[in-house]
């Protein structure tokens, strides 16, 4: 299984990007899914959650401006993120549980994709 993430760039404060994670091998089903961040000189932090059933979780500093979605159908997850400001300039990852066709689930890290937002 693999997960890829993509649709970072560089971006004007106040602008959108919308981040994609496409979950991609022998899978069975996406599980909980979850977005990080981790700016230059700091630690990896949680932006956002979304459950098997969509419901969604957000980090107090994206609440009201980002907004997580899924297509299980595509195995693909989304982070909608509006209102951007320079403080959300960081690396993004995706990170999910995924239960193969083999009936095990495990849990896996996607590749970065790089967000940034000039002021």
């Amino acid at each position: 299984v693999q997960l890829q993430a993509s649709g970072g760039g560089l971006v004007q404060a106040g602008g959108t990007l919308r981040l994609s994670c496409a979950a991609s091998g022998s899978i069975f089903r996406l599980n909980n899914i979850a977005w990080y961040r981790q700016a230059p000189g700091k630690q990896r932090e949680l932006v956002a959650t979304i459950s098997t059933g969509g419901n969604t979780n957000y980090a107090n500093s994206v609440a009201g401006r980002f907004t997580a979605s899924r297509d299980n159908a595509k195995n693909t997850v989304y982070l909608q993120m509006n209102s951007l400001k320079p403080e959300d300039t960081a690396e993004y990852y995706c990170n999910a549980f995924v239960t193969g066709r083999d009936g095990s689930t495990m849990n896996y890290w996607g590749k970065g994709t790089l967000v940034t937002v000039s002021s």
